[in-house]
């Protein structure tokens, strides 16, 4: 899945130019009486803007309305971003949470309209998703009692996110098992470390494990029960109905001790923590020959690329409790996908024109394509997602011709079932990966609302903390220590405010559980 993981906590969220935020005006070929919005929102990269057309165009015609859409790559978006805040020429609205995060709504709140009356009124749709699922209004209501962005619910999603994936090519050379425990793991990574595993005569090219990815250590140490969620929720979790930060559970230390064992073994990625994403892409799809025996990642194709048919899942390993754990995947649910500002004179219509995404048929067309082009609507009321033309993957391609992960979506029980799609890469094969691991998903961390004040202290305490965590954490698995080290370890966190940092997320967590009971 081509989505980057973002590695800062919680408000820490988030073209070419500031006029790459390119607008495509449309309002010339508009009638006159029609009124004009100006949209502001963010892409991963500079795909074109033929997601703005067929279905969008049609949504805009239905509202009378016309949206000059101003277009902004995500590498550029810091900047721009805080001069709009600031004081520049605001937009009538935001599109898409990789635009704001929660700690930009909340400090520049005077900034936006609160939406919840009009949404009763103006929003039959999405009020009809909020009468079906009661947790999606709570995740948009802010401790203040008002929603100031509109939510998404993706379809087609897998409950379990990144997993290994492991050479069959290499475990049938050397005449191995697949592991079943993460004993049989290490034993197996050594066994690809000492022989020549891919083949080419060169028993020293070998990478056990690893060539780089955000979820790398906590996709080793996952047996020890370390079941982190996208990165969003940072490092938080939920231990028997409570929230935990795992980098100070004593299974965290004991998952990192093990990891460091297998560093020493020479078992993993020396470059791990220090290359960069073209190193490791490099490595993971080296031409020829594969060099990589296990790694994280969505599928096989985006992972390994000329090399994908030598890789099978690897099943969740059996740790030492005996339990079986899988990295959550929370993109399904999400908040800040559409917020109007001050600026803008008439936001019921605006309103009234975004809760036409709110069905069924705009969803897809909104994660895949428009009828026609990225997907099919057949004569019974299913869907079919179509291939990529040759030499595309699946991925880009509706990334080029949808808002793809992002702005307003819903999709009702049973959609799902609905929709067939190409299983040989991209969503279709990760589904069914899905269904092989999500019986071992476990409840994640949800996505809580912050007050101002909160959000403030959060912002300054998870600097310190988030830095140093992952200091100890690329320390010790390179150099170990960690059991010997743990104390001062938690003592230093404390000093740092790692105490006030879970109050708060406690604070906030038990807002959220407060707010499911008065929904439901």
């Amino acid at each position: 899945m081509l989505k980057k993981k973002l590695s800062v906590l919680i408000s820490l969220m988030l073209i070419t130019s500031f006029i790459v935020g390119c607008s495509n005006d449309k309002s010339s070929s508009k009638p006159k009486e029609e009124e004009t919005y100006r949209i502001a929102t963010v892409r991963w990269s500079d795909w074109g803007e033929d997601f703005l057309k067929g279905f969008v165009e049609q949504t805009e015609k239905d509202a009378g309305i016309s949206i000059k859409w101003d277009v902004y790559v995500n590498s550029e978006w810091g900047d721009k971003k805080s001069i709009l805040l600031a004081g520049g020429e605001l937009p009538d609205a935001f599109w898409g949470s990789i635009a704001l995060g929660d700690g930009d709504i909340v400090q520049n709140q005077n900034l936006f309209i609160p939406l919840e009356d009009m949404i009763d009124k103006h929003m039959p749709n999405l009020k009809a998703a909020f009468d079906a699922e009661p947790a999606l209004r709570a995740l948009v209501t802010s401790p203040d009692g008002h929603i100031y962005s509109l939510p998404k619910k993706l379809p087609l999603r897998p409950i379990a996110g990144n997993q290994l994936f492991i050479n069959q090519t290499w475990l049938d050379n050397l005449g191995l098992s697949m592991p079943d425990t993460y004993e049989d793991f290490y034993n197996v990574l050594k066994a690809f470390k000492e022989k020549d595993a891919n083949g080419n005569g060169d028993p020293n090219d070998e990478i056990p494990y690893g060539a780089g990815n955000a979820d790398s250590v906590f996709s080793y140490i996952l047996p020890f029960g370390m079941t982190k969620g996208n990165d969003k929720q940072g490092y938080m979790a939920v231990k028997n109905g409570k929230p935990v930060y795992l980098p100070t559970e004593e299974a965290y230390k004991e998952g990192i001790e093990w990891m460091h064992k297998s560093y020493a073994d020479g078992l993993i990625d020396p470059e791990l923590f220090t290359q960069d994403d073209s190193m490791s892409d490099a490595k993971r799809k080296n031409e020829g020959v594969s060099l990589v025996g296990v790694a994280v990642g969505w599928t096989p194709d985006a992972v390994f690329g000329p090399n994908q048919d030598e890789y099978v899942p690897l099943a969740p390993l059996k740790g030492p409790d005996g339990e079986r754990y899988v990295i959550n995947d929370a993109e399904t649910y999400a908040r800040n996908e559409f917020m109007i500002t001050t600026k803008a004179k008439n936001p019921e219509k605006l309103l009234k024109w975004a809760d036409k995404f709110y069905t069924e048929d705009a969803s897809i067309q909104t994660f895949y394509g428009s009828f026609g082009i990225g997907v099919e609507k057949n004569d019974d009321g299913t869907y079919k997602v179509l291939d990529a033309p040759e030499g595309e993957s699946a991925d880009t391609f509706a990334w080029v011709n949808s808002f793809r992960d992002f702005g307003p979506k819903y999709i009702g029980e049973g959609f799902n079932e609905k929709v067939t799609m190409p299983t040989d890469s991209g969503d279709g094969l990760k589904l069914l990966l899905d269904k092989e691991i999500n019986e071992y998903a476990r409840e994640q961390y949800p996505s809580v609302s912050f007050t101002a004040d909160e959000i403030q202290r959060l912002n300054a305490l998870s600097v310190d903390i988030y830095a140093y965590v992952e200091s100890m954490q690329s320390k010790w698995v390179v150099e170990g220590g960690a059991t010997k080290e743990w104390d001062s370890y938690i003592s230093q966190l404390k000093q740092m405010g790692y105490d006030e940092y879970m109050e708060i997320q406690k604070k906030a967590f038990d807002r959220y559980q407060e707010s499911l009971k008065e929904t439901n």
